[in-house]
């Protein structure tokens, strides 16, 4: 494979975003036994680290987009090679520079709908808040307690907009004084770096930090583990500072401190599926379970894959813009592993596992009709 650009210039891209960790490296392969991508297709994280490390441009311009950044290879990882950060340096090499010839990200038009309407559907800003009409949500305005951020696929997918509607309905049960920014809210910009589009990104956090900032917003409640990632740990290099709540965490909160009463039992076993964002990268393992613990009648049961061993969707690192050939999608695993349980629901927390676990369903042989996706805000709507 030809370069377009000399070797120096990858060694240099991959050290300054933090590359200089692949020399750690000593091959033990630690990272390909957890990969989930050894479960579908051959992958080796541990060959695109060695290949990084000498400056090698024989890199196969697919593997640099695979990596979901799902977390499982840094948290066994002996050397601390930090494969995420390296790997996303790789991206951003291929996209700023199209060092790897034929690598550029596939995902051209999602970043061309962020920058046209702040959103990667490409559908209007201006109907960023139709999801709210009619459910009596306000506009934020300084001193509410809580500015709620529901993210792009809550506020234009379908399926996501069910999940805005469930969430708007607990906090109104609750009595929670919130608003949204709407319009004035763009993509939190999460999705697009992994992507290795930094410019974008910073373009994306610094709109809405301006517009968080002349709100005065103090308070970021969330819906997607993305949005909530990317406010908490990426927005503060910007030299700024959220409090930044999942909704799952907000949940659990409202129900201990007896805001919430939850009355209706849901009689059904269902297992958690927790997200790669949520839970690995973020630590919010037991909060989701403790609340859906709180519903009458529910009966939670584990897979055998779960908290920090999770088994990923797919979805994370931008892979939800690209496409996955069946046979290749992780969400059909989880999906089985899910059904294993004996459970009628999958409940999670995270709009791409929301999206791929509908797919996957689709494609079972019943049609989907033995289990149901659930992300936990419905369930626990049901229950008030």
């Amino acid at each position: 494979m030809e370069t377009v650009a000399p070797q120096k210039e990858i060694i240099d891209a991959v050290k300054a975003a933090g590359g200089d960790a692949f020399k750690s490296c000593y091959q033990c392969g630690m990272c390909d036994t957890v990969c989930p991508w050894n479960r579908v297709h051959r992958f080796s994280m541990r060959k695109l680290v060695r290949e990084a490390t000498f400056g090698l441009t024989e890199i196969d311009s697919e593997d640099i987009w695979r990596c979901t950044t799902c977390g499982k290879c840094p948290q066994v990882c002996p050397r601390d090679v930090r494969q995420i950060e390296s790997g996303v340096a790789l991206r951003r090499i291929a996209t700023e520079y199209d060092v790897f010839a034929g690598a550029a990200a596939p995902i051209p038009g999602i970043a061309a709908n962020l920058r046209a309407e702040g959103n990667p559907f490409g559908e209007a800003r201006s109907k960023r808040a139709d999801w709210a009409k009619g459910l009596g949500v306000k506009r934020f305005e300084e001193g509410m307690e809580v500015m709620y951020s529901p993210g792009c696929y809550l506020s234009y997918d379908p399926r996501g907009k069910k999940i805005a509607k469930a969430t708007v309905e607990i906090l109104q049960a609750a009595g929670v004084n919130f608003g949204i920014l709407g319009t004035d809210e763009s993509c939190c910009g999460e999705s697009i770096r992994k992507t290795g589009d930094e410019n974008l990104f910073r373009t994306l956090a610094r709109s809405n930090i301006a517009q968080l900032v002349a709100n005065g917003v103090r308070k970021i409640l969330v819906s997607s583990p993305h949005c909530y990632h990317s406010f908490k740990n990426e927005y503060p290099e910007f030299m700024v500072h959220f409090e930044v709540v999942h909704i799952t965490e907000f949940i659990h909160q409202l129900i201990t401190d007896g805001r919430l009463k939850l009355t209706k039992p849901v009689a059904k076993n269902v297992t958690y599926h927790d997200p790669c964002y949520l839970g690995r990268h973020n630590g919010i393992f037991e909060q989701p379970r403790q609340a859906l613990m709180a519903v009458p009648g529910l009966q939670l049961t584990e897979m055998a894959e779960n908290r920090k061993n999770s088994f990923c969707c797919g979805g994370g690192g931008g892979r939800i813009w690209m496409e996955t050939p069946k046979g290749e999608r992780f969400s059909d695993l989880r999906l089985e592993q899910a059904a294993a349980t004996g459970a009628q629901v999958l409940v999670t927390a995270c709009p791409y596992c929301i999206t791929n676990f509908e797919d996957s369903r689709l494609g079972r042989a019943d049609g989907g009709a033995s289990i149901e996706i659930k992300d936990m805000t419905e369930i626990i709507r049901e229950a008030i």
